[in-house]
């Protein structure tokens, strides 16, 4: 059983900060990628950012230059630097366990129950 802990969200006004944290439990001993989504309401989960085990990064449009993800593999945990927010970045964000491997079978991907970022002034 693997489970995935969000923590970070809030509430900020227009220009500030927010990190999110994700720590992924369970009988692990590897993880493909880790990764951030959004879902706002009336619309579609998106991707916000994803990191691999090796450091690669990609990111949405729409957060590149303002938000930054790092990842501890030997923690399992991923992090979201939320700089510059604006009210459209409001949304519930979860996280992302991609290929999930234990000792010695494939676990497949897990999402963490979500946390909520809200953007106003």
């Amino acid at each position: 059983q693997v489970q995935l802990v969000e923590s970070g969200g809030g509430l900020v006004q227009p220009g500030g900060s927010l990190r999110l944290s994700c720590v992924a439990s369970g009988s692990i001993f590897s993880i493909n990628a880790m990764g951030w989504y959004r879902q706002a309401p009336g619309k579609q989960r998106e991707l916000v950012a994803a990191i691999t085990s090796g450091g690669s990064t990609n990111y949405a449009d729409s957060v590149k230059g303002r938000f930054t993800i790092t990842r501890d593999n030997a923690k399992n945990t991923v992090y979201l630097q939320m700089n510059s927010l604006k009210p459209e970045d409001t949304a519930v964000y979860y996280c992302n366990a991609l290929r999930v491997s234990g000792a010695t079978e494939e676990l497949g991907d897990y999402w963490g129950q979500g946390t909520q970022v809200t953007v106003s002034s």
